[in-house]
């Protein structure tokens, strides 16, 4: 009996600590990413317990491209520099989910999942109703090129 009560105990030690290193890197997708077609970047904060992500930057000849394909009127006029294109997803058991990913090019919005991939690139799922009927595109980290 008191092999079986160390070794649940064992279990339940390391799944908890499974779970408090999940929880604790939490954080690990805010900062600044590459977008796939690494013409702009989007940088990932957090407010309150949601995640969001915007555009900081862009190529110089893209600076200047007006959200025209945007359902919304008002925002058709706006630049898509400084727009928000993911919007309020959750930390849940490894993955941000709940949220939505706006496409600046055909002005549509789909729901969307986020994941951190071994490689330490994010994944973002945009999908509509299923995730499986979707697609993923893969953003690659910033870094910051060293001056001397």
């Amino acid at each position: 009996m008191t092999k079986l009560f160390t070794m649940l105990f064992l279990a339940a030690s390391f799944l908890s600590g499974a779970v408090f290193a999940s929880e604790k890197n939490k954080d690990a997708i805010v900062g600044q990413w590459w977008t796939p077609s690494k013409d702009g970047r989007i940088e990932i904060y957090k407010e309150k317990d949601k995640y969001f992500g915007k555009i900081i930057w862009t190529k110089p000849e893209l600076k200047g491209r007006l959200d025209k394909e945007n359902p919304d009127p008002e925002m058709k006029t706006k630049t898509i520099l400084g727009s928000v294109l993911l919007k309020n997803f959750k930390f849940d058991d490894g993955e941000y989910t709940e949220g939505t990913i706006y496409d600046p090019k055909n002005g549509k919005t789909y729901q969307s999942k986020l994941s951190l991939g071994d490689d330490g690139n994010l994944n973002v799922r945009g999908f509509i109703g299923f995730s499986w009927i979707g697609r993923t595109e893969t953003f690659t980290p910033y870094k910051e090129k060293a001056t001397m």
